[in-house]
Order: C-alpha cells, then structure tokens, then sequence
C-alpha cells in the first residue's frame, strides 16, 4: 500500500495533506486497511460458522438450530448499527467508538477460539456489538476526510473504500476457511482475531490522519439524558438478568429461549422505527409521501436479503453435506464458496457502473424502482435455481460445485441491481429531521429478512426442502413483479427523487 502513496496539491488543512492515498486523503488508506481486516475476520468467522455449528466436531447441531443462530447472529449486527451510529454521535464520537469497536471484536473473536460451547454464544455475541459500533461509525469517518458534499473526490473515495471491504471478504474464507476447516476450527477463529488485531493496530497508528471532527462527539448527552440513559440501561438488564436467572434455575432453560426474543426483536423493531417515522407530524406532505414510498423499498430489500443471506448458511450447510466440491478432481473447503461473491463484486460492480453510465447518456437508464424490482425477481430465480442441485441431492447424487457458483452469481447480480441503489435512495428520501438516522433504517431492511429466516429455523422448517425453497422463490419474484406494476403509484409517492 505505501507504494500508492503520493506527493501531491490538496486543498490545506485537508488531512494527511503532504500525501495522498490514489489520489484522495491519506487518512483513507488508515480506513481502507481497518475496514478490510475488520471484514477479513467478519467473513472468516461467518463463513466458518455454520459449518462448525452442524460438525460433529463442533457443536453438532441441527441444519435447522444453525441456521437460526447463523440468521439471529447477522441480524444482531445490522440491528445494533443503529445504537453504534447513536455512540458515536451523543457518547464517544466515532474516532474513539471504532477503536473501542475493534477492541470488543477482537475480544470476541478470542473467545470463540476457546474450545468451549459454554463461551461459544458470548463470543459471538461480543462480535455482533462491536460489529455493530463500527459499522456505522468508520463510514462517517471517511465523509470527514473531505471538505464538504460537493468536493469531487467524495464518491471516488467510497468506491475505494468498499473495495476493502469485498478484499477482505474475499480473502476471509481462503484463509480462515481453510485453516478452520481442515486444521482446527477454534484456530480458525483465532485468525479472525489476529485479523481484528492487524486492523486495529493500524488504526491507532494511524490515526494522526483522520480528520479532528472524527475525534469530536458531534451532539453529547447533556447530564440529565446520560442520567436516564444509564438508569434505563439498568432497568432493562436487572430485568433480562431476573428473567433468565428464574427459567435457567428452574430447568426450563432452552436455547430458544435466548433466540426466539432476539429474533422476534429483529422483526418487531424496524416495524416499529419505520412506524414512528411515518406518524411523525412534524413532517411535511412531501416527506410523509417519500416514505410512504421507502417502506416499498424496504420491503422489497428485506425480501431480497432473507433469501440472498441464505447463502452462508442454507447454501453452506447444503454444500457441506450435498456437494461434490471439487474442482477439475481438486477439492476445495466447504468455506470457499463464501469468496464467490466478493470477486464477482470486485469484477462486476464497474461493468454495472460503466452501463448505467451509458445508458443514463442515453436517456434509457431504468429507474430505481426497476432496478429494485428486477433484483428481487434475479434473486427469487436463484432459488428457482437451487432446486437443480436440491433435486439431485435427493436422488441420491452429489450436485456439482458449478451448480452453487451460478446461484451466487445470480445473486450477485441482484445485488448489484438492489444495494448500491438502496444505499443512494435512502439517503436522497430521507426526511431532514432523520437524514442521519436513515443509513441505520437501511440496514434494519437486513436485520428484518434475517430475522424472518431465523423464526423460520425456530419453527422447524427445513430450508434445504424443495418445497420451501420453491416458496421463497415465487415470494421473491412475486414481490419483484407488484413493486414493477406498481412502479408509477412508487414513483408519484417519490416526487422529484429519482
């Protein structure tokens, strides 16, 4: 990476102003570097952990019990985004939250590496919290490298910035997959935590490059608000603590007992968050009809991520016990497959750009509901088809490896039509009063589809049966079709957003 460091003229006071990092600020490269380690152990670990919780020499659940805690698990960390994002305006700001995040990270990390079960929930646990105090925070802080929303490099810087991302999360599964699965999963898991450790130590190093506003708490709690907040924080915990001190004393302790509230939490809250922002009267006609519009948005987004995050867990369990996962007579770890969509984002997200360039030059760009629309219906049809491999497995057979590829990649391309276009929507149809609440709305679409696969877990339902499968497949593409019938009611509730 120092090699991509520059002399070059910046606007002064802008930070890291005697170097630049491919062009942009050089506190972007401190970001860059933390967010790919950071994603390098999330997707290590998550592309480990369905596998280690159906191993015989892991915990040797159920598909069904995995798959749940796998749902619970990723819903938990979108959820908590909010509150992250909600630390590091009114309590930390987000300099300190992302390095107290990366510190509870790495903690958690450690303690799924001990081989233990009894730790095993409270790692994970520790990983979704500081999972959730980053999210939200690190990306602010690459807004603060630039002067301002028209300086030219800001969506430059982004781009540069997911690319991090999908680096880490392509070399996650490599790495920690490998070693995970064929060496020893609790080492596998330490990796993740020495991952975590990398990231966090170059953050502090440096961080002499961000700029001060990201060191700075932008609304802190007066002394009456941090009185109430703390006293209603322990309300809520000698409650939580009672409740489950009387069932685990009394025998009737279950694991459900802790999944089914989280899970039911991750359906009942967005409801509720998107509910107090559609009521609220002090928006105006304009803003009540651009949400009107966004809960079809979201809808469709938690349809859509419901059954695309079904590919770390419902796709891995199934490939783990269906697949001929091999590769001209090489085999390859199960976790392997969890890279397939980073380096298809890598290679497919600026052809995507380069199109909608083009055919916006042209007049012919589709809409945003389109665009929504037919990423829903592609990743409806990449579960149409999951019945080719599901049905060969049934007759006794092992489906090949290809047959998992093309499905990734169906649903890659969905999320190429969907995420990146969320992403912007939210932010172009925000109410001004929640403009810096609604990124946290966004991922709550995530927690919700999550949710919803977790309850299904819960119930008992196989999500590895033709039947089921076949049913989340037409809800998706149904969806798809009534948000694309429906487009211009959408688009006359959007007004001038497009």
């Amino acid at each position: 990476m120092a090699s991509s460091l520059t002399k070059d003229s910046v606007t002064p006071g802008t930070p890291g102003s005697e170097k630049t990092f491919f062009g942009h600020p050089r506190g972007l490269a401190t970001l860059f570097m933390t967010e790919m380690w950071e994603r390098f152990s999330y997707y290590g670990m998550r592309a480990l952990l369905p596998l280690y919780l159906v191993a015989p020499g892991g915990l040797h659940l159920s598909a069904a019990t995995a798959t749940a805690i796998y749902s619970v698990y990723v819903s938990l960390v979108y959820l908590l985004a909010m509150p992250g994002g909600w630390f590091g305006d009114r309590v930390w700001g987000p300099r300190r939250t992302v390095a107290v995040a990366g510190a509870v990270i790495m903690l958690g990390h450690l303690t799924l590496a001990l081989p233990s079960s009894g730790t095993f929930y409270a790692g994970l646990g520790l990983v979704a919290i500081g999972s959730g105090l980053l999210k939200a925070n690190i990306s602010t802080m690459v807004g603060h490298l630039y002067e301002g929303r028209d300086d030219a490099r800001r969506d430059g810087g982004f781009t540069v910035f997911y690319m991090g991302i999908n680096l880490g999360a392509f070399a996650a599964p490599l790495v920690i997959g490998t070693i995970g699965e064929n060496v020893s999963w609790h080492l596998g898991f330490a990796l993740a935590a020495l991952g975590m450790a990398l990231g966090l130590a170059q953050f502090l190093l440096g961080s002499r490059h961000l700029a001060d506003r990201s060191s700075v708490v932008p609304k802190p709690l007066s002394a009456q608000e941090k009185s109430s907040t703390l006293r209603k924080a322990a309300i809520w915990a000698v409650v939580a603590l009672v409740f489950y001190a009387i069932v685990g004393f009394s025998g009737h302790y279950t694991l459900n007992w802790l999944l089914v509230p989280l899970t039911l939490l991750g359906v009942i809250i967005p409801v509720l968050v998107l509910t107090r922002i559609k009521r609220d009267k002090e928006l105006d006609r304009t803003e009540q009809s651009s949400m009107s519009a966004y809960i079809w948005f979201f809808v469709a987004a938690a349809v859509f991520w419901m059954i695309y995050d079904q590919g770390g867990s419902t796709l891995s369990i199934f490939a783990d016990s269906s697949a001929e996962n091999t590769v001209f007579g090489w085999e390859f770890p199960v976790s392997w497959y969890q890279s397939v969509n980073p380096v298809l984002i890598m290679a497919l997200a600026p052809v995507f750009a380069w199109v909608w360039l083009a055919l916006n030059r042209r007049g012919k760009e589709p809409s945003t509901v389109v665009k929504f629309a037919s990423g829903l219906i592609l990743v409806g049809a990449s579960f149409f088809l999951f019945l080719a491999p599901l049905s060969i497995a049934e007759g006794g057979h092992k489906a090949a490896a290809m047959w998992l590829v093309a499905i990734y990649f169906v649903q890659t391309v969905g999320e190429l039509l969907l995420s990146p276009v969320g992403l912007s929507v939210t932010t172009k149809m925000a109410p001004a009063k929640y403009a810096s609440q609604m990124m946290g709305v966004w991922f709550l679409a995530v927690t919700a589809g999550d949710a919803t696969t977790g309850l299904l877990s819960i119930a008992g339902v196989d999500l590895n049966k033709t039947g089921i499968v076949a049913l989340e497949a037409t809800l998706a593409v149904v969806a798809g079709v009534a948000v694309w019938m429906y487009r211009n009611k959408v688009k006359e509730l959007m007004g001038a957003v497009r």
